[in-house]
């Protein structure tokens, strides 16, 4: 992807920058103008622990009433079928939890399970086999090939008389990082068990993917990021050769029966907000919708097919309305110290590594968004939504869809200051593995593996600048 896309946003600039210079840190002496503003006009300026449950700042009265009730349809739980509460009932049979809200923590990042965990609760465990010849189409539509009992996911919970898909936990191998400055990190390698499986073993090829639940905030923006913005960034070819190569991924789009612009999950599986939705009230919570009709339960499942159900659809199509107007307007919180003269510096640095090459600073979303807020506002995701190898530390060898066991989406940066403030933890990247934002870094390795390079050769003051900047992001 060039470089030069995003140097036009980092004004202002000194001379050493201008004149080239490849040794040393562009240096900001100030924010730029709006900078704090991460999402243009929605930004909020709370930053305590409610910080990502906020709706977007420009929402009038009465919209933010419809945000209120998508809230409610997604905080509170759902209950298993028959019950008095029609509205909400029709949980599982199998499911990975009851309520959006608790994978979604405070509408922002899960973590891994501790030891004395029942569920996994907050992470997930997606599944499928290796494709075969003839399955083409399969790809096309599921982007995976589901495995035939247990499906595309394992449902550690069930509802009385259903047997769990089985237990979820990891252990941590531990390896050692040395520093150009002679610091030693320690990293943590996740090992996946699964054990107490309900509906007979596993195949000996299954793939794993260990996945926790990414924050909620500003989803509705980046859905209206015109999608010949992001193809801009594209370099799948890496023609520049500049090492960087991200990719666009062709998903399969329900509504419209066709493959789009993959922007949401992990690995970009997910062409809108609509279907994301919809595909984990399907596999996290055992509901369906007109979107994703019928049962998660397999034909070899027959408890669970033959068990009560919430209705067709259990989640009708004005809830599922009402929980997509809360999402696309869970408003990204304003960046803070955005002018302390460390955090300008940690900025300088982060460009320096090539960072910015992947996690693209700014973006200006579409005039004909589907929510009124959500047009024409320059905003700072800090991600292009593509796809990236990111190296076989990090690989879970599961492709989906375009992407390849080894790449993943580029996250989104906002707001990741405040998840230990909203979420009590500091658990970063696809399953959690990072305990901070320098191990995060230290796992970079494909496409980042020259910015991981550059990180290791700072010192400890630039270091402690370089996260002081992603501290105020």
């Amino acid at each position: 992807m060039p470089v030069l896309p995003a140097l036009r946003l980092l004004a202002p600039l000194t001379l050493g920058l201008l004149l080239g210079a490849c040794d040393q840190a562009p240096r900001f002496t100030g924010a730029e103008p709006g900078e704090q503003l991460s999402g243009g006009a929605t930004t909020v300026s709370q930053s305590d622990r409610n910080a990502f449950s906020l709706p977007s700042a420009n929402l009038s009265p009465t919209r933010r009433l419809d945000f209120s009730v998508g809230n409610s349809f997604f905080r509170n739980p759902w209950v298993i079928a028959p019950s008095t509460t029609t509205a909400r009932d029709g949980l599982g049979p199998l499911f990975n939890t009851n309520a959006c809200q608790n994978c979604h923590i405070k509408d922002g990042r899960g973590h891994p399970p501790t030891p004395d965990s029942n569920q996994a609760v907050s992470m997930l465990v997606r599944l499928s086999l290796p494709a075969r010849p003839g399955q083409e189409d399969q790809l096309q539509r599921q982007g995976v090939i589901a495995e035939p009992v247990y499906g595309t996911q394992l449902q550690d919970s069930a509802v009385p008389g259903v047997a769990p898909e089985g237990k979820v936990r990891l252990s941590y191998q531990h390896e050692t990082v040395r520093l150009q400055d002679g610091s030693q990190i320690e990293l943590h390698r996740p090992q996946l068990q699964i054990s107490q499986l309900g509906y007979g073993v596993l195949p000996a090829e299954t793939l794993f993917s260990v996945r926790v639940a990414p924050p909620m905030i500003g989803l509705g923006l980046l859905e209206a990021i015109p999608e010949d913005a992001i193809l801009a960034h594209a370099d799948p070819d890496d023609r520049d050769g500049d090492g960087i190569s991200g990719r666009p991924n062709q998903v399969w789009d329900r509504a419209s029966q066709s493959t789009r612009l993959g922007r949401f999950g992990w690995k970009a599986g997910q062409p809108s907000l609509n279907q994301q939705n919809a595909d984990a009230f399907f596999n996290d919570l055992g509901l369906s919708t007109t979107l994703i009709a019928g049962s998660s339960c397999s034909p070899a499942q027959s408890d669970c097919r033959q068990a009560p159900h919430g209705g067709v659809p259990e989640v009708s199509d004005h809830l599922l309305a009402q929980v997509l107007f809360y999402t696309r307007n869970l408003a990204v919180p304003a960046r803070r110290q955005v002018d302390e003269p460390q955090v300008l510096r940690g900025k300088g640095l982060f460009h320096q590594a090539g960072c910015a090459a992947c996690h693209t600073p700014r973006f200006t979303t579409a005039a004909d968004a589907a929510e009124p807020e959500l047009a024409s506002q320059t905003i700072r995701p800090y991600s292009d939504l593509l796809l990236h190898d990111m190296g076989a530390g990090l690989a879970d060898n599961r492709p989906e869809f375009q992407a390849s066991g080894r790449e993943w989406r580029t996250p989104p940066l906002w707001g990741i200051g405040l998840t230990e403030t909203v979420n009590g933890h500091t658990r970063f990247l696809h399953d959690g593995r990072a305990r901070n934002l320098l191990e995060a870094i230290l796992w970079h390795g494909g496409e980042a593996e020259a910015a991981r390079q550059a990180v290791m050769a700072f010192d400890a003051d630039q270091r402690t600048a370089l996260l002081a900047f992603l501290d105020s992001l």
